[in-house]
């Protein structure tokens, strides 16, 4: 009952009240972003979402897009990073616009990470039942471990959320995030893994010269 008339619910009254809360820091971002990125202080990205449709997830931008070099390439994820960039990614503060995310219905505040769309076909059948529910902006995998965890537990963490959920579980996971946000140390985001779709076809690749 609770994931079927209740969550969503619970998901919009929160983050509007979130939004509410937080409005102050939201706004002071915007206007610092502004000078710092030299333009529009918000990334967008598509996501797939509950049942793989294909979303724009947005974010407080992290990187200035428009530095290049002398042959005109965009400069690496590391040089593009600013230094206010850095500073909101491991405070997690490069999150609160997903919460209008969640206002829209794209999102949970409590869910599986919405991953990049072209990882779609490297998914098993069982990891795909990830994509039965909306994505969240936190998840059961990202209070145990994150990255450290690796691709395989990472992803079977997902399925045993979707398999599992419940209103104390999202309690729980909601809890132990905003009590890792003041532990530095497990700020570990999902760059700290390789791609998905590398990592796959590297095992592919493995099994093949080991047959």
């Amino acid at each position: 009952m609770y994931s079927k008339y209740l969550k969503r619910t619970v998901d919009f009254t929160l983050s509007f009240m979130g939004l509410i809360v937080l409005s102050p820091v939201f706004i002071i971002i915007y206007i610092v972003l502004l000078f710092v990125n030299k333009g529009n202080p918000f990334f967008f990205q598509e996501r797939p979402g509950k049942d793989a449709q294909v979303f724009k997830i947005v974010k407080f931008k992290t990187m200035i897009d428009r530095d290049r070099d002398a042959k005109g390439n965009l400069l690496t994820n590391e040089e593009r990073l600013t230094s206010m960039g850095n500073f909101m990614r491991k405070s997690s503060l490069d999150e609160i616009p997903q919460l209008i995310n969640v206002l829209k219905g794209d999102m949970s505040l409590v869910g599986p990470r919405p991953l990049r769309v072209h990882y779609l076909p490297y998914y098993s059948e069982r990891e795909s039942l990830r994509h039965n529910v909306r994505p969240g902006i936190t998840g059961l995998a990202q209070v145990s471990g994150r990255n450290a965890l690796g691709w395989e537990k990472k992803l079977e963490l997902d399925v045993k959320y979707v398999e599992r959920k419940s209103i104390m579980m999202d309690v729980r996971i909601l809890f132990l995030t905003f009590s890792k946000l003041f532990h530095s140390d497990n700020q570990v985001n999902n760059e700290g893994l390789i791609p998905l779709d590398v990592y796959r076809k590297s095992q592919v690749s493995n099994k093949i010269q080991t047959s």
